[in-house]
């Protein structure tokens, strides 16, 4: 008798114990499921989906007439006090990664509380440009140090507010600059524009414009967008394409010092 009851005993204790067991569990899953993002979380996951090797290939070759084959190559370069992400970028021609015809710093925090967005994408002039090229290629030993990077920070350029996307829509955050833009002088623009949108899988889009006092676009793509993906895997055909297309150097020279890629 003694050993029957003892044996109902532990078999409700058992059970008791396992219960709580999913209890805790399902309390703990469930609080995770509804950990809310933090404005910190979200330029985290802006500054990481922004860094890396990019191509706009795809684009490239079903459109050439309004898009080449870009490398746009990011990686972190520097932490601020107050934890901003200081990103160096650099884009360049696929066949010539060696030579950047854009360098820019992009510090990268969250917006501010009294702000519709919820991130700040604000891109700077580097001061040496020249001590950067290739930076992202270099062991990290060889690269300028953070406290360098801060010091070499120089003009604003442009700041890109992001929102989360809608929920259905393809991109995760996209935004742009205010609706002024900001001055620019290159090529006869007075202000420019830019677009922003992060997309999964790391796809970056990218859209710069220059206008001149009248509102007519004289710098930048004007049909729409650069589509940047990860790192593609090039077919036989499209490496011997790609290989045989040297941008004239009267090209390279226009848009030295801005995304400028059609007239």
């Amino acid at each position: 008798m003694g050993t029957g009851s003892d044996s109902n005993g532990w078999s409700r204790a058992r059970g008791v114990f396992l219960k709580t067991l999913v209890l805790v569990g399902g309390a703990l899953l469930l609080k995770r499921l509804t950990k809310s993002t933090t404005r910190w979380d979200h330029a985290r996951i802006v500054a990481d989906s922004l860094c890396g090797e990019k191509f706009s290939q795809e684009q490239a070759s079903k459109d050439p007439d309004n898009f080449f084959n870009l490398r746009m190559l990011t990686c972190p370069a520097a932490e601020m006090v107050d934890g901003s992400n200081v990103i160096y970028v650099e884009q360049a021609f696929w066949r010539t990664p060696q030579k950047p015809f854009r360098q820019r710093f992009y510090m990268v925090k969250p917006c501010t509380k009294e702000m519709k967005c919820d991130v700040e994408v604000s891109s700077y002039a580097i001061r040496d440009a020249e001590e950067y090229k290739n930076f992202c290629d270099r062991p990290k030993d060889q690269r300028p140090l953070p406290e360098e990077v801060i010091g070499d920070i120089a003009e604003h350029l442009t700041t890109i507010y992001l929102k989360r996307c809608e929920r259905g829509k393809r991109c995760l955050y996209e935004g742009s600059t205010p609706e002024g833009g900001f001055p620019n002088s290159w090529s006869g623009a007075s202000y420019c524009k830019s677009e922003l949108a992060i997309h999964k899988n790391n796809e970056v889009h990218t859209w710069d414009r220059g206008y001149d006092d009248d509102g007519n676009q004289v710098w930048g793509v004007k049909k729409g967008p650069y589509e940047f993906k990860p790192a593609p895997t090039l077919s036989f055909t499209d490496k011997f394409s790609l290989l045989n297309f040297s941008p004239p150097v009267s090209l390279e020279k226009r848009i030295e010092g801005s995304f400028v890629l059609q007239e």
